[in-house]
């Protein structure tokens, strides 16, 4: 699985590490049916359901504040909005942590401790509760919680087990959109998209192969056509870490300037997010290209659990780059959006859409072909992946 699935998850906290129970990473998988979270900025309640009880060690962390959770191999199968952050919890993150193992990493808005309140079902139940409290602590107290937290044991595997290494190499798929036969978006001065994509596209080569411990693909280099179930199929091939699509798309309303990220989801957040994905969708049968054939049923289930993984580490990296564009690339109103993008529905590789402006507004198509701003745009894009990758490694640490 590709590295940003492996490193990064979520982080917990406890009282202190005594609580811990150990994770019986040698056990069959578990499964989080469900999950809730409630309370304000002195107390949070969090509580999981599980098929039967899992072990697990909790750990603190600094700068920025975190509690990271290790489970045994888990799947968390409860709906993505189940915990939503509110009061002590700034930020929740979960998915795998390497073989066997599991981990949620949880935000805090100020230091506090994790205690375990309850590790049982009820009676004649058919389900385990985990009950964690969430208590705000005072600075001198949270620094001796992470003082006290043992990072040893957090990568060990099964007896006899060996250890696989992990990269802090990041691989990224930069996917120019449209080409070849479709041409995209043309603005009013005549700018085509395919060309406007592919330039912007190498020049954010450029500056990432500048970063450290970025590898970088392109889904095409020159003016050629890709189906977007074959740019999904290349960047899973490069075994992606992430995968960027750059577009510049022609809306009707002429005013609107600026740019955007998506995220995949079922349902579009907004009216122009889902004309968006259907202008994309349709190209494909405009130009001819055949559909992937669908899963079947079984198989179904096991992609939207991974896509579920997945969506939770798209969203960290749309939000890394609308924090590097704040105040340097103009954006539209609520620029994170979400619709459902067929490029970005690989279930196991995170994605997003950059919409970099609007070729249909003539300030945007100007921006879009003026080099400078290219290369400063893609410089700031650059540096929100590098971002990303330092919050994954800093999770698995």
């Amino acid at each position: 699985m590709a590295f940003a699935l492996c490193a990064l998850t979520l982080a917990l906290s406890s009282h202190a590490l005594a609580q811990a129970v150990p994770v019986d990473a040698g056990a069959a998988r578990h499964v989080a049916i469900a999950a809730r979270i409630a309370g304000d900025d002195s107390r949070v309640r969090l509580v999981m359901d599980f098929e039967r009880k899992p072990g697990f060690s909790l750990r603190y962390l600094g700068n920025p504040d975190r509690v990271v959770v290790d489970l045994p191999e888990t799947v968390f199968a409860f709906p993505e909005d189940a915990l939503e952050p509110r009061g002590l919890v700034s930020s929740v993150r979960y998915g795998t942590s390497g073989e066997g193992r599991a981990r949620m990493v949880f935000g805090l808005a100020s230091p506090a401790r994790i205690d375990l309140v309850e590790t049982d079902g009820e009676a004649g139940g058919a389900t385990q509760k985990l009950v964690f409290d969430a208590v705000a602590v005072d600075r001198e107290a949270f620094s001796a919680q992470i003082a006290a937290s043992d990072w040893t044991d957090a990568a060990q595997e099964a007896p006899g087990a060996p250890t696989a290494p992990v990269s802090d190499t990041l691989t990224i798929v930069i996917d120019a959109g449209h080409g070849g036969i479709d041409g995209g978006a043309e603005g009013p001065a005549g700018s085509m998209e395919k060309h406007v994509t592919l330039a912007f596209a190498e020049a954010f080569k450029a500056a990432l192969e500048a970063e450290e411990g970025i590898k970088v693909a392109m889904t095409r280099t020159d003016d050629r056509f890709l189906s977007l179930s074959a740019r999904v199929r290349l960047a899973r091939e490069q075994q992606a870490d992430l995968l960027v699509s750059l577009h510049a798309d022609s809306i009707n309303v002429k005013s609107l300037r600026g740019a955007t990220v998506y995220t995949l989801s079922d349902k579009a957040s907004d009216a122009l997010a889902q004309s968006l994905a259907d202008q994309q969708s349709g190209e494909d049968t405009i130009v001819g290209a055949k559909l992937e054939n669908a899963p079947e049923a079984v198989a179904a289930i096991l992609v939207d659990l991974a896509r579920t993984e997945t969506r939770v580490f798209s969203t960290g990296l749309a939000q890394q780059v609308l924090n590097s564009f704040e105040g340097q690339v103009k954006l539209i109103n609520n620029p994170l959006r979400h619709a459902g993008f067929r490029v970005l529905q690989a279930p196991d590789v995170p994605s997003i859409l950059v919409e970099m402006g609007y070729l249909s507004n003539p300030e945007d198509e100007k921006l879009l072909t003026d080099a400078a701003w290219r290369e400063k745009t893609a410089a700031l894009l650059a540096q929100s992946v590098q971002n990303y990758r330092k919050t994954i490694l800093a999770g698995r640490r």
